[in-house]
Formats: C-alpha cells, structure tokens, sequence
C-alpha cells in the first residue's frame, strides 16, 4: 500500500513531468510501476486535478522517448556486435537470419510489446536496434503501440477511479500470464525446432 501512496503523491505533486520521467526510465528496463502511475493518472484526471491533455501527452511522449533510447542503444551495441559476428562464417550466417526475421515480424513485436506484453518492451526495444531494424518502422510501430498502452491505462484509471488497487491488480495478473504465456509458447517452438534440425 505504501508505494500505492507514494505513487500518488508523486503523480499528485508533480503532475504530468513525474509520469513523463517514469514513464521514459520504464522503456529503458528501470523497474517503475508505471502502468500503477498511468491509473493514478487517470483517476486524477477523472477527479478534475489533472487535464487529459498534459496527462496523455507526457505519458505518450515518455514513452516515445524511452523507446528511442533503447533502440539508439541496441543500434550502438548492435554495431559492435555486428562486427564481432560478422568474423566467422557460421555466426555471419546466424545475423542474417536474425535480420530476416526482425524484418519479417519485428513490426508486430514492436506493437505488441508496447501493450499487450509490456514487460518484453524494454528487450524488444534493444534487440530491434541491435539487429538493424528500420528506425522510420520501429517508430511508427513504436507510437502506435504506445498510443493503445496509454490509452488503455489512463482510460481504465479515468473510467474506475474509485477501484485502482482491484483494477491495477487484474492488469498486472493479466498481462504477466500473457508475457509468460507467449515466452513458454516460444521456448517450446525454439525446442521443436532445435530438435527437428538435429
């Protein structure tokens, strides 16, 4: 309940900069409840304490930003990773298809992440750097996704203001049986292949 109270007295006090900063520090893997601030938000906004406006602006554009971060970073590192891979036959061959596939479906694991497996987003947003995915694509990706996550949130926050903590504890458990959902879906997928090819 304590970190409830502060998440509110932080969203009280600063308004829509304190869900900007959370909101960007979130895309980048910093372990801030901001889908809990993203309600907090929208309660307030429900309450007449916050405009809709300045609250769906900073959360969409702190988003935005923290998805760019983490994509300019897994372009840098991806450099050097490119480099190192490209050595060796074998390895130069694995990059290509990790390219190929970035290319064939990084669009929807873009979009997908941003929302609906929002704990994979801060990953995705790396590795579609690192691989050398379009930046115009990811970003296009990247805003719609999270035009639909703030949506959501700051909607459910408005719409049940009086009910946070219940809602807040349906979304958590709803979307991390999801995330898990689909990481054993593809473990299981990376097994059956793995065994087919020896």
């Amino acid at each position: 309940m304590r970190v409830a109270e502060t998440l509110f007295a932080l969203v009280s006090d600063w308004g829509a900069s304190a869900l900007a900063v959370a909101v960007f520090l979130s895309c980048l893997a910093v372990p801030v409840p901001t889908s809990l601030m993203m309600l907090a938000a929208g309660a307030f906004v429900a309450s007449g304490d916050l405009g809709p406006g300045p609250v769906l602006a900073a959360a969409f554009f702190g988003a935005v930003l923290g998805d760019q971060a983490g994509f300019g970073l897994g372009r840098g590192a991806g450099v050097l990773l490119t480099g190192w891979l490209g050595r060796r036959p074998a390895r130069a061959r694995l990059l290509a298809r990790a390219e190929g596939m970035v290319t064939l479906r990084g669009a929807a694991a873009v979009f997908l992440s941003r929302w609906l497996f929002s704990p994979l987003g801060p990953y995705v947003n790396l590795l579609a750097g690192g691989v050398g995915m379009g930046w115009p694509r990811f970003t296009l990706m990247s805003a719609a996704g999270e035009a639909v996550w703030v949506a959501v949130y700051v909607g459910l926050g408005f719409a049940f203001a009086g009910q946070l903590a219940a809602v807040a504890g349906v979304l958590a458990d709803s979307v991390g049986l999801l995330t898990s959902a689909l990481v054993a879906t593809l473990a299981g997928l990376a097994l059956l292949r793995r065994g087919r090819w020896r």
